[in-house]
């Protein structure tokens, strides 16, 4: 059995945080057999090295490993990735297509972001778990396959289990083994030892002298909390190394490359659940005001129904002062003269234009009396239309483009996210 120290210079794995060396000690020692394992961590820990560890100490190292990302496969497709389909399955299916469970028989699959996966495709995945057996899309032969799954995730599995988000079997099924990685924040001691062997390898790599770190940063670097984990600070040390000409880095400079330095030292007492809740009130204040500026609208249609029907304006005036308070609200006294003003002239609306010959009594057709009010429904669902896209171009822009990120400010999977992009073209 190979010690830890070998394993980490084998896969270039720096620090020496106990509870590091206690996943990877777990790792090895689980890699011979064919037992199911679970890596659980934040996003950004380094979570894809422990199944590649696993495969390289088994017996399948001979086989095919693949690794399978299921936040970043639709959910349409899914399926036919993993367990391949027949042709005329479905529209597009021309050929015969193996899944990834069939080309990986006798090796290892990785199933990186495995909460993400769809219920209809965890009921596969728990058959190929407990027996080994799979139906491609559109087929109805059994197949068998002899593949060693390794999964990860970095949501939380029993809350995802309490929302109905996971299968609870399946989360037994695929944790026989669980291994957690620490985030970088609990790791105190590694984290100026990554930045320099990060800052090593882009002053190698872009031909430029090692940026190196001032006692001040160091302070600094060491007080953040690095929400992004191993992988914001690979990022932060190629910014600095390729951005600045001074190759000594002071606190000052090192701050300007971190988000939100200043409250960094500040532990995080709220909760995914919690942000998740508030963005969904701020939805229902949003939902709510739309649904109260429709009800102004109707109630606006109402009165120039009334100005189109009657063609003395004062008297639509007094039978509906009260519905004209409530759309315009009660005015100060200085603009007491405004409240004087027939109301066709408030709405800024044409008098009714009566022909000289035509008696008093004469209504407008139907067809012009409602014109207005088709015009004004149609507005009202290009609004709500144009919020939600409005929402979504934000969403995106704050998070740089990053679509995982923005379905879960939005409170939507990411795969409805995805087909609200392709909807609206975005």
């Amino acid at each position: 059995m190979e010690s830890v120290q070998s394993i980490k210079q084998r896969f270039e794995l720096i620090g020496n945080d106990v509870k590091l060396n206690r996943a990877i000690e777990k790792a090895i020692q689980v890699a011979p057999t064919d037992i199911s394992v679970l890596v659980t961590g934040e996003s950004g820990v380094g979570k894809e090295s422990i199944p590649k560890i696993i495969h390289s100490l088994s017996h399948r190292k001979h086989a095919k490993y693949i690794a399978v990302n299921c936040g970043a496969i639709p959910e349409g497709t899914i399926d036919s990735e993993l367990f391949g389909h027949e042709k005329g399955a479905f529209t597009g299916a021309t050929q015969t297509r193996n899944g990834y469970f069939e080309v990986a028989d006798k090796g290892t699959i990785f199933l990186d972001e495995v909460g993400e996966l769809p219920l209809t495709t965890q009921v596969r995945l728990l058959r190929v778990l407990e027996n080994g057996e799979f139906l491609k899309v559109g087929s109805s032969q059994v197949q068998k396959t002899d593949v060693r799954i390794v999964a990860a995730t970095n949501i939380n599995m029993f809350e995802a289990i309490k929302k109905e988000k996971f299968r609870e079997d399946l989360y037994y099924r695929l944790s026989t083994v669980e291994i957690n990685l620490p985030p970088l924040r609990d790791r105190r001691d590694d984290i100026h030892l990554l930045f320099r062997k990060f800052a090593s390898d882009f002053g190698q790599k872009y031909k430029m002298p090692t940026i190196r770190l001032e006692d001040d940063a160091v302070e600094l670097l060491l007080k953040y909390r690095w929400p992004g984990n191993i992988r914001q600070l690979r990022n932060i040390a190629e910014q600095v190394s390729v951005l600045e000409e001074n190759r000594n880095i002071s606190a000052a400079t090192l701050n300007s490359y971190l988000p939100n330095a200043s409250s960094s030292n500040l532990p995080a007492v709220i909760k995914q659940s919690k942000k998740e809740g508030d963005f969904s009130n701020e939805r229902e204040i949003l939902y709510k005001v739309l649904f109260d500026m429709k009800g102004d609208l109707n109630d606006l249609k109402k009165l120039t129904l009334e100005l189109l029907k009657d063609n003395d304006s004062n008297k639509v005036q007094r039978e509906n002062e009260g519905l004209i308070r409530k759309i315009y609200g009660n005015q100060e006294e200085e603009d007491v003269e405004h409240e004087e003003k027939p109301t066709a002239e408030l709405l800024h609306l044409p008098e009714p234009v009566v022909e000289a010959s035509a008696p008093s009594t004469t209504h407008q057709p139907p067809e012009d009396r409602y014109h207005f009010a088709e015009e004004i429904e149609e507005e009202e669902t290009l609004s709500l239309q144009e919020k939600e896209i409005e929402l979504i171009k934000k969403s995106l822009e704050r998070n740089k483009g990053k679509r995982k990120a923005a379905a879960a400010e939005l409170g939507i999977s990411e795969r409805t996210l995805y087909r609200k992009i392709k909807q609206y073209d975005l």
